[in-house]
């Protein structure tokens, strides 16, 4: 029992620590990056405001969020706070100005965080046609994955064509090239990851796991995570000359081993460093390569600061 406490003890000093040193860094480098002051009049529409012909889906920094469908996973004030990741529907969530969503499924159809199930794959379908039937050129990035220790639901492909086919991006590389303007009147790019079946293959209306990549790392520790995703995102090629997504999450994960194990008292150790990262990123020369950026429990400023870097670019500040 003393050897653990004793742990604990070290393990909430070197959290300690690690939150301080971020929080020097915020003081003496600064949150500042071109675009950082940009702040887009109407977050539903905002890839619309930056002007679908000028823009090409490699200069689009996506905001994400991740585990997007557990708002409402498991029962409230019970189990609801070990696995929430976000409080907003998936359509307010696209509303506030997320183009990136992360859904996980298991062999029911039912979006899930590892064995917690919460509302079918329909509520998802559902929010993500409502916001496209009121709105005009917003690309969405749908990532839907078969969640680890489940099996794939059954004939899944084929039940999203038909839900969303008339929507759907077909895989292309030359995508990556496009205008958004180009794109349309085709509106999601639909990233299937299964476990069991054969993957979509080129030229089918859902892309594979290869085309959004990331080196996601287990961890509660902020300034670990932080420093990770900096090193990691340094090893990428730039977005002018790639052919997958590459994603970047500023989240942290409760570990079973630590008395905290809600995710919202965890994730929210890094959560406000959405800004200092991309500041960070310029201060090492590696601006060019930030794509898909996500969070837990997204909020105005974490998209905001996303869109204002895309502005940038496409102003040629950035």
């Amino acid at each position: 029992m003393g050897a653990q406490c004793s742990k604990q003890v070290t393990r909430r000093k070197l959290i300690a620590e690690e939150k301080k040193t971020l929080r020097e860094l915020e003081k003496s480098c600064g949150c500042n990056f071109p675009g950082s002051d940009h702040h887009p009049t109407d977050r539903k529409n905002w890839i619309a405001g930056l002007n679908p012909e000028k823009i090409h889906i490699n200069q689009i920094v996506w905001p994400g969020t991740h585990d997007s469908g557990t708002n409402k996973i498991g029962i409230r004030m019970i189990s609801r706070p070990f696995a929430q990741c976000q409080s907003l529907s998936i359509y307010k969530q696209l509303v506030l100005g997320t183009r990136l969503l992360d859904i996980r499924v298991n062999e029911n159809r039912k979006v899930c965080h590892g064995i917690m199930a919460t509302y079918s794959i329909d509520v998802v379908i559902k929010d993500v046609k409502k916001f496209i039937s009121e709105t005009e050129s917003e690309i969405i990035i749908l990532e839907i994955r078969t969640e680890f220790g489940h099996t794939d639901p059954p004939e899944f492909e084929k039940y999203l064509e038909e839900k969303l086919g008339e929507y759907l991006v077909h895989q292309d590389d030359q995508v990556f090239n496009k205008t958004v303007a180009e794109i349309l009147p085709k509106r999601i790019i639909c990233i299937w990851k299964p476990r069991n079946s054969d993957p979509p293959k080129p030229g089918s209306p859902f892309w594979s796991s290869g085309y959004l990549k990331d080196n996601w790392i287990d961890t509660d520790l902020p300034g670990t995570k932080f420093e990770s995703n900096l090193k990691y995102l340094g090893q990428q090629p730039p977005v002018s000359s790639r052919k997958y997504f590459y994603r970047v999450e500023n989240t942290v994960t409760p570990q079973a081993d630590n008395p905290v194990l809600c995710v919202k008292p965890v994730t929210n150790r890094i959560h406000g460093c959405g800004r200092l990262f991309i500041a960070q990123c310029f201060a090492k020369n590696i601006a060019d390569r930030l794509q898909v950026y996500s969070t837990d429990f997204i909020d105005e400023d974490f998209v905001d600061a996303c869109v204002g870097l895309t502005w940038a670019r496409i102003e040629g500040k950035a």
